[in-house]
């Protein structure tokens, strides 16, 4: 009589003892991300957040987000780095929620690979809580999954959740703008995590160019500026709201600049950007001349070097912009609202760039 052995889990690609040594790996950074709310350690099954902290708003309303950072994760894969991309996620989903004013609370992170490499995965959750450290959140739990078969073995995507909380009287957004506002903008650290299936088509696909490729007029490899981690706004905003009046902001994602700024003004108004208030950086000039990308489809798809946008008072321009400039926030005033006229949409880019 043969004998035959019979399938398991380890031979179906899934390595439980890896998932474990990450884990492990992982705790030390996940620790320096706690806040006094969060109760228990890395391991249950749901993260815990001591919900009595919320005794001291009147009218506490929850904010939440969810997100990724699409392709820019294949830029990290052919790089073999992995410890800048969670700050890109964190970036993608706190600095959506602080722009209703909401202060970040905590996060769950999502990371898919096609095989466990516990340190790689570890240096993701590194840059996950390093980025929470930045936005004043915890990190409270997450999940790892193992999908051999679907992924290959170098293949990986990372999502998250987060919620804030906004004292409902404080709550920002279209219902506050008015006439005569001014529209500050804060620069972006490059591409952030939007638009890289266009980068990676006309960069690499179309133009051939190497990650380790140096670029003169980027003054570095192309593979480090693509790999540059988004900025994260989220407690810059927040002092923001504490030193001067502020009506609204915009995180500038996909989409870009107009079509995510339209998202928060009202009927009636319209925000007017000048292109001649800032020059974009090089990466962008490099794209569109690669890729004989004309400037409408750039602005479409690129933040244009503009990743969060204030709408204050005109009165309080110049406190917002002198609070920003102590944060160490490049700044400026890009535009205005005005009112709407009959053919005209929530916002538009006007003028040429520096």
């Amino acid at each position: 009589m043969s004998e035959t052995t019979g399938a398991s889990y380890a031979a179906a690609g899934v390595d439980i003892e890896a998932g474990d040594r990450a884990v492990e790996l992982m705790k030390e950074w996940v620790k320096k991300t706690q806040r006094p709310e969060v109760l228990g350690g890395l391991g249950g099954f749901a993260g815990l957040f001591d919900a009595s902290a919320l005794k001291r708003y009147e009218r506490p309303l929850l904010a939440s987000a969810t997100d990724g950072v699409g392709t820019k994760v294949d830029i990290a894969r052919r790089m073999g780095v992995y410890d800048t991309i969670g700050h890109d996620l964190v970036a993608m989903v706190m600095d959506d929620i602080v722009v209703c004013g909401a202060e970040p609370l905590f996060m769950t992170d999502y990371i898919c690979v096609g095989k466990v490499h516990p340190e790689r995965v570890a240096a993701i959750v590194k840059g996950i809580a390093e980025g929470c450290v930045l936005a004043g959140c915890a990190l409270v739990g997450g999940e790892t999954a193992e999908h051999p078969g679907l992924l290959g073995e170098d293949d990986f995507d990372v999502a998250g959740a987060g919620t804030g909380v906004v004292e409902a009287d404080r709550l920002l957004g279209a219902d506050r703008i008015r006439t005569g506002d001014t529209v500050i903008a804060m620069a972006s650290s490059g591409l952030h995590s939007n638009g890289y299936s266009l980068v990676r088509h006309v960069l690499l696909d179309r133009a051939g160019l190497s990650l380790e490729s140096e670029i003169a007029e980027l003054g570095r490899s192309l593979g480090e500026e693509l790999l540059e981690p988004t900025k994260i706004y989220s407690l810059d905003c927040l002092a923001l709201t504490r030193t001067a009046e502020v009506h609204a902001f915009s995180h500038i994602t996909g989409g870009g600049l107009a079509a995510n700024l339209a998202r928060v003004i009202p009927d009636g108004l319209h925000a007017v950007v000048d292109r001649s208030t800032w020059t974009p950086g090089a990466i962008f000039d490099l794209v569109g001349k690669t890729g004989s990308v004309e400037r409408l489809e750039l602005e479409k798809t690129l933040n244009m070097g503009v990743g969060m946008m204030a709408i204050v008072p005109r009165e309080s321009a110049e406190v917002a912009l002198t609070t920003l400039a102590d944060r160490g926030v490049d700044a400026w005033v890009a535009g205005e609202i005005t009112e709407r006229g009959e053919k005209t949409t929530g916002a538009e880019l006007v003028g040429d760039y520096a």
